[in-house]
């Protein structure tokens, strides 16, 4: 095969990779959003999109969230930061999901905001 073909398959693999990846979702009705107390109270999977801050780094991409309500957990994988700096006084918006084991309920984000 010749060099123009691996550099065109290379990048439709950067174009698809780099759709696969983002982050902005369903913004419509049903996408409000939801306090901490309320987010507990939802079943697993369940889309959520909270407003609050992150108090602090809990360690292996876990961080303490906390609106009016309450606090819970927050998992943000490290490729979401996508060079959003925040410290524990900025207000921010996490999209995610409900998290629910078996002894506890946490969020698993999808995308990160500073409000």
């Amino acid at each position: 095969m010749n060099q123009k073909f691996f550099v065109y398959f290379f990048l439709v693999l950067v174009f698809v990779g780099s759709t696969l990846n983002a982050q902005d979702g369903y913004r419509g009705p049903g996408a409000d959003t939801v306090t901490v107390e309320a987010a507990k109270n939802l079943k697993d999977d369940y889309p959520v999109t909270l407003r609050g801050k992150i108090e602090r780094f809990l360690g292996d991409e876990k961080y303490l969230f906390s609106d009016d309500t309450g606090n819970i957990i927050i998992e943000i994988d490290n490729r979401l930061w996508r060079g959003i700096s925040i410290d524990q006084n900025d207000t921010v918006e996490i999209t995610g999901e409900v998290d629910r084991g078996f002894t506890r309920v946490e969020i698993e984000a999808s995308s990160i905001k500073k409000i």
